[in-house]
Order: structure tokens, then C-alpha cells, then sequence
């Protein structure tokens, strides 16, 4: 973090109260930090609704012994590895697997992937985290 920077604002009684409670529920330690999360994580928003970069995580789980399912899991991941990082592959039990996928490209390709897995007949859930990229 660069420079730190005060600055002052005001908020009706009822709003900080309510805003103390729930960063205290979250174990926050002060004000600033979980101020400073919200700004990060608007900015996120910001950056996925206009295309910018990101990076995150695609985690899914799926029966592996859906026909096809695997050959066209790893089809569209080939489609898409520019943006693809690394994939982790994971045994549940005989017939479950987790995938987590890792990666970081325009927000409109990593939400492409992430459909193009999801709405695949055996994926039982599919769940995908981003973060800004830089």
C-alpha cells in the first residue's frame, strides 16, 4: 500500500451502528480495514463489469462417470487456456471429483469458461471467485 491517506465522513447514527456490528461479527479490528475491503472489492465489481482483467478461481464438482463429461470438460479447457493458470483435480470418492481451475485473463472470457463448464450435463456445482488481476 502506498501512501496512507486520512480522511473524514459522515453517516447517520443508525448506519454506524449497524456497520460496527457487522464488521465486529466478521472480526474486523477497525473501521478503516473493513472500509478499505468494501473500496477493493467495488473496484472488482467495477473491473468485471467492464471487461477488465481478473483473476480467480473456477471450483466444481462433477460425476466422472457421466458419459462424455471428462472429454468435454477437457475440450473447453483446451478451448480456453490462454486464461487458464493451473488445474487442480481431485478425488472425491469412486464417483465424485472436485476440480478447481486457476485463472486470469478479460472477465468476459473467464465468465465464458466458467458457463461453458457449468451448464454441462454431470456438473453437479460449479462456483467462481475473481479477484482484480494486478
Amino acid at each position: 500500500m502506498g501512501d496512507l491517506y486520512r480522511f473524514g465522513i459522515s453517516l447517520d447514527r443508525e448506519l454506524i451502528d449497524a456497520f460496527d456490528l457487522h464488521i465486529g461479527a466478521q472480526g474486523y479490528r477497525s473501521r478503516s480495514e473493513a472500509l478499505r475491503d468494501l473500496i477493493r472489492e467495488e473496484l472488482v465489481r467495477k473491473k468485471w463489469t467492464e471487461g477488465g482483467s481478473v483473476a480467480g478461481a473456477i471450483v466444481m464438482t462433477y460425476d466422472h462417470h457421466k458419459r462424455e463429461l471428462v472429454n468435454r470438460l477437457l475440450d473447453i479447457q483446451h478451448d480456453f487456456h490462454d486464461i487458464i493458470i493451473s488445474t487442480q483435480h481431485v478425488h472425491l470418492d469412486h464417483g465424485n471429483c472436485l476440480e478447481v481451475i486457476a485463472v486470469k485473463g478479460p472477465a468476459p472470457s473467464v465468465e465464458e469458461l466458467s458457463t461453458a463448464l457449468k451448464v454441462l450435463v454431470g456438473v453437479k456445482h460449479l462456483n467462481l471467485s475473481v479477484s482484480a488481476a494486478e
